[in-house]
């Protein structure tokens, strides 16, 4: 905990930095994926992801260890490609987000639903049946509401993924999905899924969750809460154990150019000798410097008590470090450079080196990612 501490206290301190700057235009929340479609037009997204990353480590195997979108370690990958599809809800509406490269082996790697279902990312309809009500009916297969981040590197403030959006959460659902507009400012849902990571179940129960976003000036705080067994059943036969996730996010934007957040997580899942636990705390920080060129920081502290969550009973930190260098951003196209240092460490000596060499319990990662968009209205 001494070691928490301390990671708070210089988060605070670089945050406390980067709200004292003038600004006058850019951070935006982290986002819950793309924007919806204009009225009366379908939306065309393209995204292109590439990197490459440097492990110093220089892991055998040529991966680097607890990290999923930057898996791979001293090599280039195509992370990610996807081209989404949207029409507006007038009453009824379709969202198809189709998917390619290493991202989708990771994101999906618990699907029992066949092998052809990783390429599809999100694919549901949507209702709205009042006009002028913020009322939405969402069935299919969409991303979760938990997380302080989401899949597409684009629409987050760092390159690499969280470890709690890598280990805490789940990724996406299947099932309904509902939101609505309580008052100005405060929205909340409820969602009625398969479970975790799953279009076909692995059980014969269903996982509910409950959601809300409150918003007032530059703050906004939203919540997610996740309850269900997750575990198959044997021979036919519901096993016990019922997992929980309580996921939220604080968001503060001081300026229009600077902005940080604060998710923590609570996981436990009920198995016979009690209980499995994970929990964590991230912040995270940006600032636009020019209309080209931002950086971002992320401090992070992860319990996996039990091994539930990364298979090793352990605690994680990291911290990253990332510049970005926007090209050119015009007529529904950019391009961007980002360029990233991040240092994780673990209590167990879990992350490999070259061969010979016994693990250690630190690694050092030096990424460059280059990050291409494109969107269209019709």
């Amino acid at each position: 905990m001494e070691s928490l501490g301390n990671m708070l206290r210089v988060s605070a301190l670089a945050f406390a930095t980067i709200s004292s700057l003038v600004a006058q235009s850019g951070a935006t929340a982290p986002a819950k994926g793309p924007e919806a479609a204009p009225p009366g037009r379908v939306q065309l997204q393209v995204l292109l992801d590439a990197n490459y990353s440097w492990n110093r480590n220089r892991p055998q195997s040529r991966t680097n260890r607890f990290r999923m979108f930057d898996h791979r370690g001293n090599a280039g990958d195509i992370s990610y490609g996807e081209i989404a599809l949207e029409t507006p809800a007038e009453p009824f509406g379709v969202r198809v987000d189709l998917g390619m490269g290493r991202t989708t082996y990771f994101v999906h790697g618990a699907e029992r639903g066949g092998q052809s279902l990783r390429y599809v990312q999100q694919a549901y309809v949507t209702l709205k049946p009042w006009r002028g009500s913020a009322w939405q009916l969402d069935f299919g297969k969409f991303v979760t509401s938990a997380g302080a981040e989401v899949i597409e590197a684009d629409q987050n403030w760092n390159y690499s993924r969280s470890l709690l959006f890598s280990w805490a959460v789940p990724f996406y659902h299947f099932g309904l999905r509902t939101t609505t507009q309580l008052r100005p400012g405060y929205s909340a849902g409820f969602q009625l899924v398969q479970g975790w990571n799953n279009v076909r179940d692995n059980n014969q129960t269903k996982t509910v969750g409950f959601t809300g976003t409150w918003s007032r000036g530059p703050l906004q705080w939203f919540h997610a809460y996740y309850r269900g067994r997750e575990q198959p059943d044997l021979d036919g036969v519901a096993q016990a154990g019922v997992r929980q996730l309580l996921d939220t996010t604080l968001l503060v934007t001081p300026t229009q150019k600077s902005a940080f957040y604060v998710n923590a997580d609570f996981g436990s899942e009920g198995q016979e000798s009690g209980s499995a636990l994970w929990y964590g705390v991230a912040v995270a920080g940006r600032l636009e410097l020019t209309k080209q060129w931002a950086g971002a920081l992320r401090l992070e502290w992860f319990r996996d008590r039990d091994g539930l969550a990364t298979g090793v009973p352990q605690t994680l930190k990291e911290i990253t470090l990332t510049g970005e260098y926007r090209l050119f951003a015009a007529r529904g196209q950019s391009l961007k450079w980002r360029v990233e240092y991040r240092r994780d460490w673990s209590n167990q000596p879990v992350f490999e080196r070259r061969a010979g060499l016994p693990p250690v319990g630190h690694q050092d990662t030096f990424l460059v990612g280059l990050l291409f968009g494109f969107g269209a209205a019709f």
